[in-house]
């Protein structure tokens, strides 16, 4: 199979209407001993059931100062973030973490301990971010990044972060570096207050 190079990529839809088992038009039901609906086949009987989806990345320091990413992808194109994707299969969290900083920022990183586990529910993630010390000032920006730099704790562009588990973790390092301690945390975030009416 050949087709031109898209400079956008979309992910996989969530909601399939087809049984990837046996191609029927599959429906939503809640099957025997189970408490939820769930995608089902009437024909074969498989039930496609979807997990929450893994985000792994870090918030890496360099000499007091945070290494952030400018994305060149979206969603949130053109806004800074901290390097991070999500999690293939076969590789454990901070095998993950460590792939995207190197993808993203090119940063060589001595990676610290499970900093904050963000669920996100309404978009069916959960997030997971390490500290890392940066072992060099050297970057090399990989193709999802436009720009990748470091920024003084009283520079972080807050008007320009992608996302909100990004702006929250490091409002909770700017926190805990005055406090000299650095807990892990685990919180949720909730759905987004629309800014037109639905």
């Amino acid at each position: 199979m050949t087709s031109d190079a898209s400079a956008f990529y979309f992910p996989a839809p969530r909601a399939q209407r087809f049984c990837s088992q046996c191609g029927t038009p599959i429906s939503q039901i809640v099957p025997p001993d189970d408490n939820r609906l769930r995608d089902a086949c009437g024909r074969c009987g498989a039930v496609h059931y979807q997990n929450p989806r893994n985000v792994v990345g870090v918030l890496p320091i360099w000499q007091d100062k945070v290494l952030l990413c400018r994305r060149a992808i979206e969603p949130r194109y053109n806004t800074w973030t901290l390097p991070a994707g999500f999690m293939e299969l076969g590789e454990t969290t901070a095998q993950g973490a460590m792939r995207e900083t190197q993808e993203e920022a090119g940063a060589q990183i001595e990676l610290g301990s499970l900093y904050t586990i963000i669920d996100v529910p309404h978009a069916d993630q959960v997030h997971f971010f390490y500290l890392a010390r940066v072992l060099s000032p050297k970057l090399y920006p990989g193709p999802e990044s436009l720009d990748a730099r470091f920024f003084g704790l009283d520079r972080i562009p807050w008007d320009e972060l992608a996302f909100r588990t990004v702006a929250t973790t490091l409002e909770h390092y700017m926190a805990d570096v005055s406090e000299g301690s650095f807990p892990m945390r685990h919180y949720d975030i909730g759905s987004p207050v629309p800014t037109t009416p639905v």
